[in-house]
């Protein structure tokens, strides 16, 4: 079984911000494929899933808000026995430009609160991940920023990247991380 994590923050205030990037490619994942969302409040999060490539998915977006998001991730895969190598973190970077992705095999946090608290709870740094750019940042604050909805037009760029990004997400689980980085980064 695969696991794609959308991470983002909850609640209607939210929706639109830079910071639920990854919540935004979750649902286009699950509209385009005629998904539905159940909360599963054991395991922390929104969750559904699909069959593609003669694989079963497991799609979620954490519950948990952002800071938290290690709690259920580690709840889904404990829970279904998933190995690390099988998930997939999506999430806004700040130091990609809006339209760029980027996949990482490993690495730091970045400063990203979600991936630290994923980090944490997975006891290591080697989980795959889609960083969705969110930048450039202006001369405020992160946090300030990331809290911020996108523009109309952000949205209309956006819309174009997550389109990529679910073409990229496929090439990744059929074809790995060299040949998804080659193509996509």
């Amino acid at each position: 079984m695969k696991l794609i994590v959308g991470l983002g923050n909850i609640g209607n205030k939210y929706t639109f911000t830079r910071h639920n990037a990854g919540f935004m490619l979750a649902d286009s994942i699950a509209l385009n494929s005629g998904l539905d969302f159940k909360e599963n409040s054991r395991l922390k999060c929104f969750i559904t899933k699909f069959h593609s490539n003669g694989e079963d998915y497991l799609l979620i977006k954490p519950t948990t808000f952002m800071n938290l998001s290690g709690e259920a991730v580690r709840a889904v895969i404990d829970y279904y026995k998933i190995e690390i190598k099988d998930i997939l973190i999506v999430f806004d970077d700040l130091s990609l430009d809006l339209g760029k992705i980027r996949f990482r095999a490993n690495g730091s946090d970045g400063g990203h609160n979600g991936i630290k608290s994923i980090i944490q709870h997975l006891g290591t740094k080697d989980i795959p991940r889609l960083k969705i750019g969110i930048g450039p940042q202006p001369n405020i604050p992160s946090e300030v920023f990331v809290l911020q909805n996108f523009s109309k037009e952000e949205l209309e760029k956006l819309k174009e990247t997550l389109a990529i990004a679910k073409e990229a997400i496929a090439c990744y689980f059929t074809e790995g991380m060299q040949t998804v980085q080659n193509k996509y980064n």
